[in-house]
């Protein structure tokens, strides 16, 4: 069992408090991603469910019992650090079986349960070999395999793929994802990186200066936004946001432009995906502008349009659309596609 649960947790460094009353539940073998821009407190709360920070107030619960006063040890959890932590005069297998050896556990039991993590991480070539003759990304499977062979209630995960160059991150998210499924553990991960949140949570939890600004799956939170902070978050490129007053079931651009926004009386800002907007002839669409610049990515281009007193609006087009620098062209919302968002930031129905 891995269940977790906080319980308006807060954690208070001197006067600064920098988680804020955080309630959350993670059921059993569920995939939980913190995620949130630097300093919201992210790393900070993973620390506290690992036993690294003291709890200032409230309650962690694991698999239903208090664990707020627990220390590591006693937590039954395995934590997974950028940093791998390898010691280098020892093989990959004295690596991974560090941890049971100095808990006495039988020499058998060890090189059972090392042999059986190396078949799941694919490092059974590597067993012999010191950490300096490996890859960064077979170091990281050979930390994480320290991890499993404890047989712990869940794996945390503190940011463990920011020291890896981009095709080695591409190539461990695939094995993480895979691990999660064979193992069928609680995982916690944290990381700024929205791409890795987005393929491999189950859930993702959006912290915003030490609150939760919104939990739900990756979906949930791209389609669903709760408040203007996760819009913007959540979504590369980011969603556009654009000035707008609503009344009367319709919205009214900086430039004059209007449409409906039924049910979205008071909203103040307009937000639309890049990829919900067509490229029309000039004078056509909801909105007109110069592109200002072009951005191409090979399956995709992104446009950066200048709407004059609307501002700069980004576009996703495909990569094989013949749009140009300086070219006049019309934008076309999907009307089901829009977000309305009130003064306070929170999202309109």
């Amino acid at each position: 069992m891995g269940a977790i649960e906080l319980k308006s947790v807060e954690k208070w460094f001197g006067e600064v408090q920098v988680i804020k009353g955080v309630d959350l539940s993670i059921g059993d073998g569920e995939f939980v991603i913190f995620v949130g821009p630097s300093g919201c407190g992210k790393s900070t709360l993973l620390r506290m469910i690992a036993g690294l920070e003291e709890t200032s107030r409230g309650e962690i619960r694991i698999d239903g019992r208090d664990a707020t006063a627990e220390p590591p040890s006693k937590r039954g959890l395995a934590m997974v650090f950028q940093s791998y932590a390898l010691y280098p005069h020892m093989s990959v297998a004295e690596n991974m079986g560090f941890s049971l050896k100095t808990a006495g556990a039988p020499k058998p039991e060890i090189e059972a349960k090392v042999g059986e993590a190396a078949r799941v991480l694919r490092l059974e070539p590597y067993l012999d070999r010191r950490p300096k003759d490996l890859s960064g990304g077979q170091r990281q499977r050979v930390a994480i395999g320290r991890s499993i062979v404890r047989d712990p209630t869940a794996f945390l995960f503190d940011e463990p793929l920011s020291n890896l160059d981009a095709a080695l991150r591409v190539e461990m998210r695939y094995e993480i994802a895979k691990l999660h499924q064979h193992l069928a553990s609680t995982m916690i991960y944290v990381t700024h990186d929205q791409v890795e949140a987005m393929t491999l949570a189950d859930r993702i939890v959006v912290l915003d200066f030490g609150t939760i600004a919104q939990v739900g799956t990756p979906r949930e939170l791209y389609e669903h936004p709760a408040n203007l902070f996760v819009a913007e978050f959540i979504g590369s490129p980011k969603m556009n946001i654009l000035p707008c007053t609503v009344s009367d079931g319709q919205y009214h651009l900086e430039d004059g432009r209007s449409g409906p926004a039924p049910g979205c009386d008071g909203g103040v800002k307009l937000g639309i995906r890049p990829e919900a907007i067509e490229i029309c002839g000039a004078g056509e669409g909801d909105l007109e502008g110069v592109v200002d610049l072009v951005e191409y990515l090979g399956a995709d281009t992104f446009l950066i349009v200048d709407c004059g007193a609307v501002g700069k609006v980004t576009v996703r087009v495909d990569g094989e659309s013949p749009i140009r620098l300086a070219e006049r062209v019309g934008l076309r919302f999907v009307a089901r596609r829009l977000h309305f968002f009130g003064e306070d930031g929170l999202a309109l129905a």
